[in-house]
Formats: structure tokens, C-alpha cells, sequence
């Protein structure tokens, strides 16, 4: 059995017309949201989003009950107003040309508009016919009649006469009669055969049974359904335009269209179950990240405000330190001031006295003074030149590294440290191994090391370094030094000498001598390459022959100048020929610049490996000699 109900061309529930043909064809409108009579008349006004707890009868864009409800291809429902007012997705054609620029209304009611769903932001086709094409939800209708009904903040008033309250409703006609305006639909000849129901039944069956009636044909009901446009009509849109087409009662193929219907919900169902069980792990998900997002947090929070704590521990201590050591250097300030007002007060006394003798005196008084004036002033002579300060404007080292790191602090690492150490030349050392020796043409490097009066590293550069190195037999020979600050308390000195002999080396800080210094440096000349023969002996190097002689000081019996095997004089294993060394790398000991002999120069016949004579360059490549 079909639905029966509002419905129609013009007939709208919740802020949309109701109409409907009788008493004279009078058009009444009927506003859901305030429930009005036929001129508009409120008689009891309420908001639609106020006590409404179903939300199918709510339009989601204007917040109102329905008006004229139409469903969008993604099923979705609003005001037929509500989406004429949405901006156009885009404009296939109008007039022929692009009409994307085109906003009107009309201009979208006419041509093909596409809109974005407000509900699932998806494009929407609109059809030829505009927004009046589109599908009415009469299910929204009924949800808003019966919402109208069930609620106790409306009163209907009547249709007809828009004075009494509403008692009954006709159910062909739609329309809500007061007890007189039922009766007299009841006479009238073209109303008579109409269904009337009380209001108070619809509200006790809690669910509303409605006639859909034809937009076309006001009063006509539709029973009929063309195959051929996929409509529900009426007997006479049948008659009138669909005469050739495929029509059959709704109830004859309500079956088979409902068939299809639940073919398709039954491939649905297990994509909305699927869909359902992905929302429940991303809910799941979200509660989990939500959960340990704020487990990081609370860790974030806590290692924070520990590691917050532990910085203001730290700057108490620095707070602390810096007010120790200004409380220290202002005791040894005033301390000082005191021993130099005092120094300064006896040397003016001195000074005064002995002006005034050598001034005003005789000789005889100048005399007789001569012996405590005399002591007095080279005691105060002496006094002065012992006169250093413990602390001046220059050394006062007091400052703030902050890249220093300071150790940890309830288990974090802090950074921070308060530098107050005062370097003491007596305390530096310098160690390397270009402290006692050098090479000629060589560069050589050692490390001051700066410490405070106590021995501890200074931590830190800055320092004024001086080093000087003089040859002490050449006093116009300097070699020029790089003094390298590593800013940890340590520097770098590279030198190179550029001539052999002793060299006095001055390493001062703050113009004084530090521990060491100063100190003699020798510097040997330059690595002297052999330049002979490596070789067992002159007689067999030389081919045998007799003038060759060696710098071992060997000689062969026969009165050979060459050194022999095992003979007097030979080293007994291979040996530089220019300085007798025995050791291949090593140095050239011989006097000056030995020259090879002229036996050398010459191509000479040696013994190979593999028992040949073989004539060789010695020039081109070192000799291969043979032991016996």
C-alpha cells in the first residue's frame, strides 16, 4: 500500500507552502517552524533546533524544519531554497558558451549546474529543469508533520477558517479542520468521499500514512509508474503524456523495483560493515594516540620542569661563585689599597725630610742626618722595586663561558661555568720535543701549558704570550715564531731555525719568564745524505781495482788501499763507503762533502745474482753487491 500524506506540487510541511484545492483553489501555507493558519497568523512560534530531537525533519544548512525537501544524487536532503542559494561547482554550457561566470539563480535553475553537497562536500549534477528537477523527500514531509503533531509547543489551528484549533485532518486534501470546517467539508460534493482522521489517532499511531499527490494535476493522487521515464504519476498524466509509454500500478511494481533496491543494500551492507570497523580502529587508533601523545607530554612536562630545576640549581651556584670570588678580590683590594696608602704615606714622609734637609740644612746638619736619611731612602728604594700587586685591572679574570660544560646536575648536563683563575708564570709549563733540539731547515713545535697560582689549568686563552728565540753566537739571527692560542689554557709555538748552532729562548706571560725559561735550544744542521756506496767492500764494488779506497779505513794486504773480507780494519758487514756507518739509514758522518771516487763514474762490471758480469750506471740506480 502506498504512503498517503503531504505532499504536492505546492504542498510543503515545516516552512514550506501547503496548498491545496478546495474551498475556491486557495493557495495556504502552512510554516512548521510556527505552525500559521491561511493568513499567516502565528499562533505559537518555535525554533526548529529547540526540543527537536529527531534530526531528520532539520534542514542542515538554514537549521529549519524542511522546506520543499529535495534529495541531491549523494542522498542527501535540504530546502529546495537551501540549494538554490549554494555557489555553482561549475557551469557546463549556457547559450552555447561557458557560463562559469554566471551566478544567478536562474541561470542555475535553467542550465546544468554542478554544486558541492553542503553534508559530504561532493559534486552534485543538477538536472536541465534546475533545482525543481531534483527528487522530493516526502519521507522528510512526514518526519516533519509527525514532528509537528508529537510536539506539545505547536497548536494547529485550521486551514479553513484559521480560528479554531485543529481537530482532524483530511487526508486527501491535507489539510488540518477544526470540528465546523470538517463538517463542512463533509457536505461538499467534491470533498465528500474524502478520508478524515483525528489528530489525535495520527499522534497516537505515532507514524503518518499520507496520499503523495501530483504536482501536475492538484488533488490527483499518484498511483501509477512509467517504465519508460522512471516516474510516478498520475491517471492523468497517463492519459495526457504518457500514453504510449510502459505504465503499471505502483503496487504491481513497487515488488521488483524493491527487489533491485535490496540487491543493492545487500552488496552495500558489508561496505558500510567494513567502513563501520575502520571507524571503530581509527577510533581505537585515536584513543591510543591521544593516550600516548599525552603520556609524551606529561614525560615532556616533568623532564622540563626537572631539567628547569636543575638549570636554576646551577645559576644559584654560578650566583653563588661570582659572589665569592667579588667578595675575595674586594678583601685583597682593600687590603691592598690599605698596603699602598700606607707605602705611599712612608715614602712622602721620606721624600719630604730629605728635600727639606738638602734645602734648609747646613752642612753640619745634612751631615749629622746623613746616615738614617741615607737607609731610610734605600730601604724605600728597595721596597719599591719588590712592589707587585696581587691584583690589577689586567688580571682581574672574571667571566662567564657559557659553552663550558659545567658537569651534570641531578643527572642532566649543564653548561655554564664561572671563569675566575689568574694565570701565574711560575705555575706554566711548556713541554714538547722542540724544547731541546731542532734541525736546521726543520720546523719544530712545543706547548706552553697556563695555570693558575694554585697549579690548575687556566681553561681557557687569552693570554698575553711572548716567545722569542735568538742564536746566541749570532745576535742579528731571529727565528721567527707562531704563538697558536687553543683556547683551552694551552698554546702551540712553531718555529723554524734556519742555521745550525745554540739558541736562547725567552717564552714570557705577562711579560714574565714562565718556569724554564729561559733555556738554550741546540739546533743541528741538516740531514746529511750519504753520498757513497753501501757496499760490502771498495775491491769487490770497484771490479778489483787497486787505487780504490773506503771510508772504514780498511786495507787489503798487498798495499790495497781497498778495505778486504775479514781483514784489519773492515767492519765485518756492509757499510757506507763515504763514513764507514753500517747503518743503511742513517746520516753521513764522513767530513765535508765526500765525493765518489773517479773509479765510480765510470760504467764498472758487476756480479749479478745469476753469476753474470753485468755493466751498470751506479748513477742511474744504487749497486746490487754480493757477499762472498
Amino acid at each position: 500500500m502506498q504512503k498517503t500524506g503531504l505532499s504536492g506540487t505546492k504542498t510543503h510541511v515545516s516552512s514550506m507552502s501547503l496548498s491545496n484545492t478546495t474551498a475556491g483553489g486557495r493557495e495556504r501555507e502552512v510554516d512548521a517552524i510556527s505552525a500559521t493558519g491561511e493568513n499567516g497568523e502565528v499562533k505559537e512560534s518555535k525554533g526548529a533546533g529547540d526540543g527537536v530531537v529527531n534530526t531528520r525533519v532539520v534542514c542542515r544548512v538554514c537549521k529549519h524544519f524542511y522546506r520543499d525537501p529535495k534529495i541531491l544524487p549523494c542522498l542527501h536532503s535540504f530546502c529546495a531554497e537551501c540549494i538554490r542559494q549554494l555557489e555553482p561547482f561549475s557551469v557546463s554550457v549556457v547559450n552555447g558558451k561557458d557560463g562559469s561566470a554566471q551566478h544567478s539563480s536562474h541561470l542555475r535553475d535553467q542550465h546544468s549546474v554542478t554544486v558541492l553537497c553542503p553534508e559530504c562536500d561532493s559534486e552534485a549534477d543538477l538536472p536541465p529543469a534546475g533545482v525543481d528537477g531534483l527528487t522530493t523527500d516526502h519521507l522528510a514531509l512526514d518526519e516533519v508533520f509527525l514532528e509537528t503533531l508529537l510536539s506539545e509547543n505547536y497548536e494547529l489551528v485550521c486551514d479553513l477558517c484559521n480560528e479554531g484549533n485543529a481537530e482532524k485532518r483530511c487526508a486527501v486534501c491535507s489539510a488540518n479542520l477544526c470540528e465546523f470546517c470538517c463538517q463542512a467539508h463533509r457536505r461538499q460534493k467534491k470533498t465528500a468521499s474524502h478520508t478524515v482522521q483525528r489528530l489525535r489517532d495520527l499522534k497516537a499511531q505515532g507514524r503518518l500514512s499520507r496520499p503523495v499527490l501530483c504536482a501536475v494535476h492538484p488533488g490527483e493522487e499518484l498511483r501509477l509508474f512509467c517504465e519508460s521515464c522512471d516516474l510516478a504519476i498520475c491517471r492523468e498524466c497517463a492519459v495526457a503524456g504518457h500514453r504510449d509509454h510502459q505504465c503499471g500500478h505502483a503496487h504491481d511494481v513497487v515488488d521488483r523495483h524493491g527487489d533491485r533496491i535490496r540487491q543493492l543494500l545487500r552488496g552495500v551492507h558489508p561496505r558500510v560493515r567494513r567502513l563501520e570497523e575502520a571507524l571503530r580502529g581509527v577510533a581505537r587508533s585515536q584513543g591510543a594516540l591521544q593516550a600516548r601523545a599525552e603520556g609524551v607530554a606529561r614525560e615532556v612536562e616533568q623532564f622540563c620542569a626537572a631539567y628547569v630545576h636543575a638549570v636554576e640549581t646551577h645559576c644559584q651556584a654560578l650566583l653563588q661563585q661570582v659572589e665569592a670570588v667579588r667578595a675575595q678580590r674586594r678583601t685583597q683590594l682593600h687590603l691592598q689599597r690599605a698596603q699602598l696608602e700606607q707605602a705611599l704615606a712612608d715614602a712622602r714622609t721620606g721624600v719630604e725630610f730629605a728635600e727639606r734637609l738638602l734645602t734648609c740644612g747646613t752642612e753640619v746638619e745634612i751631615l749629622s742626618a746623613r746616615g738614617v736619611v741615607t737607609r731610610r731612602l734605600a730601604s724605600l728604594a728597595e721596597e719599591g722595586r719588590g712592589l707587585n700587586p696581587a691584583i690589577t685591572p689586567d688580571d682581574a679574570n672574571l667571566c662567564f663561558l657559557p659553552q663550558e660544560r659545567a658537569g651534570d646536575v641531578g643527572g642532566y648536563p649543564i653548561f655554564g661555568v664561572i671563569h675566575a683563575k689568574t694565570v701565574d708564570p711560575s705555575k706554566c709549563v711548556i713541554h714538547g720535543e722542540g724544547l731541546q733540539k731542532g734541525r736546521e731547515g726543520q720546523r719544530a713545535e712545543f706547548t706552553l701549558l697556563c695555570r693558575d697560582s694554585n697549579g690548575e689549568r687556566m681553561g681557557k686563552g687569552g693570554e698575553a704570550v711572548l716567545v722569542s728565540i735568538v742564536h746566541k753566537d749570532k745576535k742579528d739571527c731571529v727565528v721567527e715564531t707562531t704563538v697558536v692560542d687553543n683556547g683551552d689554557g694551552s698554546y702551540s709555538v712553531c718555529y723554524t731555525p734556519t742555521e745550525p748552532g745554540p739558541y736562547s729562548v725567552w717564552v714570557c706571560v705577562k711579560a714574565q719568564h714562565v718556569k724554564g725559561s729561559p733555556f738554550v735550544l741546540a739546533v743541528r744542521r741538516k740531514f746529511r745524505r750519504h753520498r757513497g756506496m753501501f757496499h760490502c767492500c771498495s775491491f769487490c764494488s770497484s771490479g778489483g781495482a787497486k787505487e780504490a779506497h773506503c771510508g772504514c779505513g780498511g786495507s787489503m794486504p798487498g798495499g790495497y788501499q781497498g778495505c778486504g773480507h775479514g781483514h784489519k780494519g773492515h767492519p765485518g758487514r756492509p757499510h757506507w763507503s763515504c763514513c764507514g756507518s753500517v747503518l743503511e739509514d742513517s746520516e753521513c758522518t764522513g767530513p765535508g762533502a765526500v765525493e765518489r771516487p773517479a773509479f765510480l763514474l765510470r760504467h764498472i762490471t758487476c756480479l749479478t745474482a745469476d753469476g753474470k758480469l753485468e755493466d751498470r750506471e751506479p748513477e742511474e740506480e744504487r749497486l746490487q753487491l754480493l757477499h762472498p
